[in-house]
């Protein structure tokens, strides 16, 4: 692990936690909410907005079509994520309507997260989300944590996880920002290639650092 520059704090201190597509910020914040950290789950909140919010699910519908959504058989609206995952991963357009559309409303839930975990006490909150910087979500944070790993490393986690065959993950991956564009706004490292215990002691040693943040 590596660290780099840290700016102010705030309480709780916030972490944002990013990485490529199969890089394993998932496994990271696991260790880090085992040890007391909160967590605020972009991408799922993302997901859920989109089932759950109408001015977001009329948003979807003026950019992808009505046949992006269909129902269960209990009546449960259902969107066809894989559809959608091929045209913004195709269309340059259609990707940044659907952060336009999105990204606002992330961020407010978000900003009620903080205020929810300042009121529980809550010392660290963590920020996952896969495209944190180039969503400019790291605005009002304290620091950013970058996941590294090998580039097989991350194709076999991301086939092992059903997110595709491995010519659709590199396609997805090569439409992200490439390690090195994330690691230069980070203010630590984390690479992610070695044993299940190598990543838990890189977190325990990042959580001390990210401890020293809040005194």
């Amino acid at each position: 692990m590596t660290a780099g520059k840290n700016s102010r704090v705030t309480t709780p201190v916030l972490v944002g936690i990013t990485g490529g597509l199969g890089s394993g910020k998932s496994s990271v914040c696991s260790i880090l909410a085992g040890m007391g950290c909160a967590v605020f789950e972009a991408d799922k909140v993302a997901r859920q907005l989109q089932v759950e919010d109408p001015d977001v699910i009329a948003g979807m519908k003026k950019i992808f079509g009505d046949d992006i959504y269909s129902r269960d058989e209990a009546g449960k609206l259902m969107l066809d994520r894989q559809c959608v995952a091929r045209k913004v991963f195709m269309d340059s357009l259609a990707l940044r309507q659907i952060n336009e559309l999105i990204h606002p409303k992330v961020f407010s839930a978000f900003r009620d997260a903080v205020d929810d975990a300042s009121k529980a006490g809550v010392r660290v909150l963590l920020k996952e989300a896969a495209i944190l910087l180039e969503a400019g979500g790291e605005k009002g944070l304290d620091s950013i944590v970058v996941i590294v790993s090998d580039l097989d490393k991350r194709i076999e986690r991301a086939v092992k996880k059903g997110m595709g065959g491995r010519e659709e993950i590199m396609r997805r991956i090569q439409a992200q920002w490439p390690q090195e564009k994330l690691v230069e706004r980070a203010d630590f490292v984390i690479e992610n290639n070695g044993t299940i215990e190598e990543l838990e002691n890189n977190v325990r040693d990042l959580y001390r650092k990210i401890l020293s943040l809040a005194g």
